[in-house]
């Protein structure tokens, strides 16, 4: 199971690095419908030097969670280091902000969205992050990224943003 959520993670970072290494190189991206990975987050300027794998991995700023779960995923937690090092040296402040899909009471998914928060938070600052850095909000079912009742639309909804 842990080979396969690694093949999994080692694809999009080839992914991302074959988005990167085929983009245009004139012109302005604005209105062109290009996506900035780091939008809505600004941790350090991005430098040429850095390895592609840590430029994918800072530019994941959503982590997700199984079902009833407050628990990190290992990916999630390669990512978050990244992040950690930029928050590290930035001095930055971000939201942290919990979510859950449908089910579940109002109240319960408010309190799992906070739990999942608070787990990201906990990662951030024992890699060295100030927990002054750190706001948590819990959205609860109440901001969906996927709308429907499938299991595809739960697990999008089941999850972390960190946004600046």
């Amino acid at each position: 199971m842990q080979v396969i959520k690694f093949g999994k993670f080692a694809a999009l970072v080839v992914a991302f690095g074959a988005v990167v290494g085929c983009s245009s190189k004139g012109g302005d991206a604005a209105g062109t419908g290009a996506i900035d990975p780091n939008a809505g987050y600004t941790g350090s300027a991005v430098d040429s030097s850095l390895s592609s794998e840590e430029a994918a991995l800072r530019a994941i700023t959503t982590f997700y969670f199984e079902f009833d779960s407050s628990e990190l995923k290992p990916e999630a937690m390669r990512s978050l280091d990244v992040h950690a090092k930029d928050l590290k040296a930035a001095g930055n402040r971000v939201v942290l902000e919990g979510h859950t899909d449908e089910r579940g009471t109002r109240e319960y998914n408010m309190a799992l969205g906070e739990r999942r928060a608070a787990s990201v938070q906990r990662y951030l600052v024992l890699q060295g992050v100030s927990p002054a850095q750190l706001e948590l909000v819990s959205y609860g079912e109440e901001k969906p990224a996927a709308l429907g009742s499938t299991e595809e639309a739960w697990a999008q909804n089941r999850r972390v943003e960190l946004r600046k």
